[in-house]
């Protein structure tokens, strides 16, 4: 066992890749410039020159304005593409009291060898040109009161349902699957990606970034270098028994790593022992590069921001919608304020999968709440105080607004699904016509069990087609003990339409605990951004 719980398993190689066997690092970037057409006076000039230097695992990096042309310049180095290429029936979070949603920006580490700077990077040279994968994924999570934030991260090989997505650059369709997660990016780019964690969360995902080895390495080069820690001195090479790894070569303590090391460090895996203790290897290096940004001062080295700004705006591939330096710009400043203390990252918790042994899967009880204190904001730290928070008041999620039923509820049509199976369990016999009768005992005459078989729904939701059947939505979900977070509008449904989920496998009274502000589930392994005391245990047979 593993400090945070993990089994360690032993290294293996990755068979979907080149000889070097390993993913690759993430690390977001973005950046912002602004300039003017008119001359700027002295007080325009130093507002121009004062850019933010900041990050949050997507590394949104303030820079110089040298002028209209050089912002025009920097806008032509982003690349951008669709934000969703696949079926998902997520929704945006409903406004808090004071009119603010969450933010979530998913973040996706790229193994691409289009190029042959990425092949240097990441061997694999018989894989060039192959789709990449998306072997590191990471979801950024920004409070709607913009005071706290959450890095989550999915381990790569981690079974999950993916859906239909379609190529937006070939038109290629990609039928529904059930596969490890990374394939995803391969099926529909970055879009389907974000279409496949919308699915298995229920969070809504405002936007993308993606970054493939080179991206790191300009990054890391143009930050100047990043703070990590090891408790052993590791090397992570080929052994007889196990072929590839990073080339990872570092003396115990704590070393500042930049370019192809900060890359090496973020890619490896068989030092630490698993994919999940790689993805808290780069929380810590993401933890620790924050706080070297914030100390940095960079807000008049005009040089330096220039860099930054080079750097990241040719490393990122972005959703279209913030594909600009201003867009970014915009999103950075509402990044920079989150405290390091206020910013919590952690790893889904899992189980393995009985059907294989190199895979994952999510622990159900435990993943399921981590998602519902996304879908909720309630923030991961414990520090959520007092008026104006994410929730209003500690440990609570917020009152949120009904609509009154547009009938009684002995006139309230509702169809039940029975949607309990999945990819590992089968479906309970029944629980369609048990909460059916159970509507009915409660005054819902006109409730009637769907006879459809084979529908698979993670969480219970309660669906409605149009506006006027909201409220008969929120009355029925209410009557049962379902959160109102469960009720959606989808055109899927004709009717208000119940689906027992998966997560609703007993019982006729739906009833999950609302998790507290902090209450993480065990498993998540956790860092506070703040903590720099964080060091990586290196596995036995990578010491030296």
């Amino acid at each position: 066992m593993t400090r945070s719980g993990v089994r360690r398993a032993a290294p293996r190689p990755d068979v979907r890749r080149g000889p070097d066997g390993e993913g690759t690092a993430r690390e977001g970037a973005g950046s912002g410039t602004g300039g003017g057409r008119r001359r700027p006076g002295p007080r325009r000039k130093h507002r121009v020159l004062r850019w933010s230097a900041t990050t949050l695992a997507v590394l949104i990096l303030g820079t110089a304005g040298a002028g209209y042309l050089y912002y025009r310049h920097l806008n032509a180095n982003i690349q951008k593409g669709e934000r969703s290429s696949g079926d998902s029936k997520a929704r945006r979070a409903r406004p808090n009291a004071a009119g603010q949603t969450p933010l979530n920006i998913l973040l996706i580490g790229s193994d691409s060898r289009s190029s042959d700077e990425n092949v240097k990077l990441g061997g694999g040279r018989n894989d060039r040109g192959n789709p990449p994968l998306g072997d590191v994924q990471m979801l950024i999570h920004l409070s709607a009161d913009r005071k706290s934030a959450a890095m989550v991260s999915i381990p790569r090989d981690t079974r999950v349902d993916i859906p239909r997505c379609t190529d937006p650059h070939t038109g290629r369709v990609y039928p529904a699957t059930n596969d490890i997660i990374n394939t995803s990016l391969a099926r529909g780019g970055a879009g389907c990606t974000l279409a496949t964690w919308e699915n298995l969360t229920g969070v809504y995902i405002d936007h993308w970034m993606t970054i493939d080895f080179a991206g790191v390495v300009r990054m890391a080069d143009a930050i100047g270098g990043v703070d990590v820690c090891v408790k052993q001195n590791v090397w992570d090479h080929p052994t007889a028994a196990v072929p590839g790894g990073s080339g990872l070569k570092m003396r115990a303590g704590t070393r500042k790593v930049k370019g192809k090391q900060a890359l090496q460090w973020l890619r490896t895996r068989h030092a630490w022992g698993s994919d999940p203790m790689r993805a808290r290897a780069q929380h810590m290096y993401l933890n620790s590069m924050l706080r070297t940004l914030k100390k940095q001062n960079v807000f008049t080295d005009t040089g330096r921001l220039t860099d930054l700004a080079e750097a990241a705006t040719k490393s990122l591939k972005v959703s279209e919608e913030i594909g600009s330096v201003k867009k970014l710009y915009d999103l950075g400043m509402q990044l920079k304020s989150v405290p390091t203390d206020r910013i919590t990252s952690l790893t889904m918790p899992h189980v393995e999968d009985p059907a294989n042994a190199n895979h994952l899967l999510p622990d159900r009880a435990g993943a399921e709440k981590v998602w519902q204190m996304l879908r909720d904001d309630v923030p991961f730290d414990g520090k959520g105080k007092g008026p104006g928070g994410s929730n209003g008041k500690q440990g609570k999620a917020p009152k949120e607004a009904t609509k009154a039923p547009s009938a009684p509820d002995a006139e309230i049509g509702v169809l039940v699904q029975n949607a309990t199976g999945t990819s590992t369990l089968a479906p309970v016999p029944g629980r369609a016509g048990a909460v059916a009768r159970e509507l009915v005992r409660k005054g819902f005459a006109r409730a009637s069990k769907d006879m459809t078989a084979g529908l698979t729904e993670d969480r219970t939701v309660v669906r409605y087609p149009s506006a006027e059947l909201e409220g008969d939505a929120q009355r029925v979900a209410k009557s049962l003990g379902v959160p109102l977070s469960s009720v959606r509008r989808s055109t899927d449904v004709s009717g208000v339409t119940l689906v027992v989920g998966a997560d609703w496998r007993t019982g006729t009274s739906y009833r999950q605990s609302e998790p507290g502000d902090g209450g993480l589930p065990s498993g998540a392994d956790s860092i506070n951004g703040s903590d720099s005391g964080q060091c990586m245990d290196v596995y036995a047979p990578y010491r030296w």
